[in-house]
């Protein structure tokens, strides 16, 4: 199936649940940091963190306190907060034994034939850390994530780079990884998330 791939140049990884098996981990991190709230405010930012994936995890926190148990939030108590759920995420996602066989072992294979970005709604400092512990980084031109979002980020690198959109694909697993590639006219492949194939036809079911 992968060898659909070989039309393109270019590809933008998504980052959680398509190179990495963290997206448990992170519906722990939430839970732990919102802990001390009634339980089906935080079963309901659970099931909106679930549904959207690539979203930062600014947004997530935003959304349930002014959406969920509208109140008005700081931007010092969101920062507050984040800055708990990145600790948590540093100590829990040093561990190689989350990382997606299937898509590490493509990645490793093919970095020299294509030309391989890191797109992620993870904030990107953690998410640099993360790559750098797991030997990771080296097979990426630039690895970039939250606050910035994926449509805006995707676009970045397409002027920045000055790709051809005709020669690139996203990869990734959730509705904000579809959004970032239709916003900026490049083709998505859905990947470890059948649902995907309500939105598009073009899915992998296997890389490797």
């Amino acid at each position: 199936m992968a060898a659909i791939l070989n039309k393109y140049k270019i590809l933008l990884w998504d980052f959680d649940g398509v190179i990495m098996d963290s997206n448990p981990v992170r519906t722990y991190g939430f839970e732990e940091v919102l802990k001390g709230y009634p339980a089906e405010q935080l079963n309901e930012l659970i099931s909106y963190h679930k549904q959207n994936g690539g979203l930062p995890r600014y947004d997530k926190f935003r959304y349930f306190f002014e959406k969920i148990r509208d109140e008005q939030v700081s931007d010092a108590e969101i920062a507050r907060l984040s800055a708990r759920f990145s600790e948590i995420m540093l100590n829990k996602l040093m561990d190689r034994s989350l990382l997606i066989p299937d898509s590490v072992n493509f990645i490793k294979a093919n970095y020299k034939k294509f030309i391989m970005h890191i797109v992620s709604g993870s904030d990107q400092t953690e998410l640099r850390k993360v790559c750098d512990y797991l030997d990771l980084t080296q097979y990426f031109v630039s690895i970039v994530g939250s606050p910035v979002l994926k449509p805006v980020l995707t676009k970045q690198i397409l002027k920045t780079y000055n790709y051809n959109k005709y020669e690139v694909a996203f990869i990734g697993d959730s509705v904000n990884d579809y959004t970032a590639a239709v916003e900026n006219g490049i083709d998505f492949y859905g990947y470890n998330n059948k649902r995907l194939l309500n939105l598009s036809k073009l899915y992998i079911k296997k890389l490797m």
